[in-house]
């Protein structure tokens, strides 16, 4: 999915000095925005005094949002490049194109990991005809510099591992959370699961003490560690956690995203990830010169987006230690 902010600010990522130290419980502020045609976002990730969680770089939350009059989704095709999307239905279906030859329609419950590396341009619609509702969470996790420039692969999971004990149900999307294992390719030790609690649930889940973790409710509503999060809000949990407890008094699902804490200085623009400004502006001339490097999407009706104009100021990645 991309960044369709035609002004989009650049991000200078990595680094500690941002990793808590121990256990928080920080409401993330996020904003709403346009994305596509008539799709609606709440970013939550980066967002004003966080800009990643592990390697996660990017979380947007949409809907449920009623598309049975419109047209959904509608994504044009646009590049990536040092890093991975993750999308993830709770409802709907998402039709993908990109530029590797990757034809796929998903719905609920089925993982569409996109490896940028190197180059690759996608696009993403709601099928016609499509289901009435639509619902998901759209991420992008950071390549560490020893893949960043990976073969591009696309790979498209109808089934995914996952566990169910006293009113929680789990499903891993990246990584390994309660001996289950994700079947997505992964850079760097993380971890993604869907949490769905069911109403009077009270449970406590599993962590990595060495991880830092961010909380995102999907629907409904829970207690965190007896803090409250609403439906479209996210809380940062820190690192030094072991367990975490979550109660819910209606069902509810949320979306657990955890990773070690990524100390590579990043720069992140529009749709890419780089280590230079330089970088950067170089991946917008090719885009909109249309280099091989990010080849053609087939089979999309329409033009492609366009690189915006860079910020007058140099892009750089100021990396900070803690």
């Amino acid at each position: 999915m991309s960044n369709l902010d035609r002004h989009p600010a650049a991000r200078e990522l990595g680094g500690l000095e941002a990793t808590a130290a121990g256990p928080a419980l920080d409401l993330l502020p996020g904003k709403e925005v346009l994305l596509g045609e008539s799709t609606r976002v709440r970013r939550l990730l980066p967002t004003l005094g966080r800009r990643l969680v592990g390697a996660w770089a990017f979380v947007d939350h949409y809907g449920p949002d009623d598309v049975a009059a419109g047209s959904g989704m509608q994504v044009a095709p646009h590049p990536h490049t040092g890093l991975q999307t993750v999308s993830w239905l709770l409802e709907g279906e998402v039709h993908h194109r990109d530029s590797l030859g990757s034809d796929v329609t998903f719905g609920p419950g089925q993982l569409a990991l996109m490896t940028a590396g190197h180059g690759i341009a996608h696009s993403e619609q709601s099928p016609h005809p499509h289901p009435r509702y639509l619902h998901g969470a759209q991420l992008w996790v950071a390549l560490p510099d020893a893949s960043r420039e990976a073969v591009p692969a696309f790979e498209h999971h109808a089934t995914l591992p996952g566990w169910t004990s006293d009113g929680l149900t789990t499903t891993v999307l990246m990584g390994t959370f309660g001996g289950a294992t994700s079947p997505g390719t992964a850079y760097t030790p993380l971890v993604g699961v869907d949490l769905a609690l069911a109403a009077g649930a009270d449970v406590e889940v599993p962590l990595e003490q060495d991880f830092e973790y961010g909380l995102l409710a999907s629907s409904g509503a829970a207690s965190v560690e007896g803090a409250p999060l609403e439906r479209g809000s996210m809380l940062y949990l820190g690192t030094g956690r072991r367990s975490l407890r979550l109660t819910a008094a209606e069902p509810t699902r949320l979306l657990l995203l955890g990773g070690e804490p990524f100390e590579e200085h990043l720069v992140m623009w529009w749709n890419f990830v780089g280590r230079s400004g330089e970088e950067i502006a170089d991946y917008a001339d090719q885009w909109n010169s249309e280099s091989e490097r990010f080849g053609a999407v087939v089979g999309f009706d329409g033009a492609r987006l366009e690189a915006p104009p860079l910020p007058p100021v140099p892009l750089k990645a100021r990396g900070r230690q803690r």
